[in-house]
């Protein structure tokens, strides 16, 4: 039931204050010092201060995580070039560690809605990765989501709307509340995420039956292992699961089986004989042609070995092979879903190539630059000691190579002749 090797850790709040340090430290010492960390700034994607916020994190992480960590920047689906957003999805298809924030969850979800992000997080997930979700994200990661703003600063009825759900592709069909035991109003009761008790309650009766809330204290981490099929609770507070009107209270260090966050009345053994025999049937006949994808994957060490000896002729044949191998399985009435899986795959290798030719030098000034630099450095040493034949020797092999050198009276210039 709860299929995958990685982890998804839902925090109450303190994502980049020191109460979560060590569990981000732990977190990345099972994935390995090369462990690739990547910040999501979408929920805060509308602030004027969102990259302030994305660099605040990558501080946090080197001074106080002692982990490097670059930023996946999709702050609006609308506001990226295709490129810009190919970039940012390879970003997170090569992420070991995701983190995403504080915001707007209503906003996160609309942006994410239609792009291939929920998917990558949770094929990610799938092969090992931890999904960290924090504040406003941990509210978008269940089947529904609260307009916490709407709600609390604008005055619309308690509602919900539908989350990007990734707990509930692993099992965990439950609405995510952080922030539970909130105390900012002081006066006034914001627990629950700021919602209070009264507009609580009625949000509670607006949700199926079938789906739990599951309540995160502050400063708290709900650390669920998909390869254990377990839950930790770590920082300073609990995790409240409640359903049909009754709670389950975990403490901080309780340890329990992800089984108790499934809807009421399913377990890990709860499918029928049918059921599973009816599986292994079904895989098959969703099974890709073998031919197909052969043709696929006998292009993929081509590829890598152009990307690794920086030939971008080599990439963009690699690139047109298979743009031609999709269009023929196009004609052929190949499945629709693998050609949508192929077609990623193209526009992966294009964001790859696209990046090799961005780092390379733009001319071949650039190429020679630092040589010719340290050859006249060189010649005028040698011309310092008198060694003039010696450095004319160097003027002359420069210029055989098509680098010519001018001696003026502000200095030495040279050009590509």
């Amino acid at each position: 039931m709860f299929s995958g090797k990685g982890t998804i850790v839902l925090m109450g709040s303190g994502e980049l204050t020191a109460t979560m340090v060590e569990v981000h430290k732990d977190m990345l010492a099972r994935l390995g010092p090369a462990s690739r960390a990547v910040f999501l700034d979408t929920p805060a994607g509308f602030q004027l201060n969102a990259d302030q916020i994305s660099a605040g994190a990558i501080e946090y992480f080197r001074k106080k995580v002692g982990h490097p960590m670059t930023v996946a920047s999709f702050k609006s689906k609308g506001g990226l070039t295709a490129f810009e957003s190919e970039k940012t999805f390879l970003t997170l298809k090569q992420a070991d560690f995701v983190l995403v924030g504080p915001g707007s969850p209503t906003y996160a979800v609309r942006q994410w809605e239609g792009s291939p992000l929920p998917d990558i997080i949770s094929r990610r997930i799938e092969e090992g990765a931890c999904f960290v979700a924090a504040s406003a994200a941990a509210l978008t990661a269940g089947r529904y989501t609260l307009p916490v703003y709407e709600i609390y600063k604008v005055g619309e009825p308690p509602r919900w709307v539908d989350g990007i759900n990734v707990l509930g592709r692993f099992g965990l069909n439950v609405a995510v509340m952080p922030h539970w035991n909130n105390a900012e109003g002081g006066t006034h009761d914001t627990r629950f995420c700021f919602m209070g008790e009264s507009r609580f309650r009625a949000l509670e009766r607006l949700l199926p039956e079938e789906v739990p809330i599951l309540g995160i204290d502050e400063h708290t981490a709900c650390i669920m292992d998909l390869a254990r099929s377990e839950a930790r609770i770590r920082g300073i507070g609990g995790v409240t699961l409640r359903r049909a009107g009754s709670e389950l209270v975990l403490k901080k260090n309780d340890v329990v089986r992800l089984e108790i966050f499934a809807a009421k009345g399913m377990t890990r053994d709860s499918k029928s004989a049918a059921e599973t025999l009816a599986e292994p049937a079904a895989a098959a006949a969703s099974a890709p042609p073998v031919s197909f994808w052969d043709g696929i994957h006998a292009l993929e060490p081509g590829f890598q070995a152009a990307q690794d000896a920086r030939d971008p002729e080599r990439m963009a044949a690699a690139i047109l092979e298979l743009d031609r191998v999709i269009w023929k399985a196009s004609r052929d009435l190949e499945s629709a879903e693998f050609i949508s899986q192929a077609r990623e795959i193209l526009r992966e290798w294009i964001a790859l190539m696209g990046t090799a030719l961005a780092s390379a030098p733009r001319t071949t000034a650039d190429c020679l630059g630092p040589l010719v630099e340290e050859i006249l450095k060189l010649r005028d040493e040698l011309r310092r000691r008198k060694s003039w034949a010696e450095a004319d020797l160097l003027r002359d092999c420069l210029q055989r190579a098509k680098v010519m050198v001018e001696d003026t009276s502000g200095g030495v210039r040279w050009h590509i002749g």
